[in-house]
């Protein structure tokens, strides 16, 4: 009975360690998420720039048509 029970613990180890990743496996999960964070981090900074540029278009379009109503616009009356 013992020798069961020592074989079938052995067997259980056995089953665990190799359930799970090789070495090269882990070394490609960790390369593939380095590479996705940086992915991520691109898409972002460009998501980032063209909000920016969108902003600075908005600003200098809200400015030109300020620009024309000041001057058309009657000068205050100073006393």
């Amino acid at each position: 009975m013992k020798k069961v029970l020592s074989i079938l613990a052995a067997s259980a180890m056995l089953a665990i360690v190799a359930c799970g990743p090789s070495a090269e496996e882990k070394k490609k999960a960790e390369e593939k998420r380095v590479q996705d964070s940086i992915e991520a981090a691109q898409r972002n900074a460009d998501s980032l720039a063209a909000l920016e540029a969108s902003m600075v278009q908005d600003t200098t379009a809200v400015a030109a048509e300020a620009a024309p109503a000041a001057e058309t616009a009657p000068a205050a009356e100073t006393k």
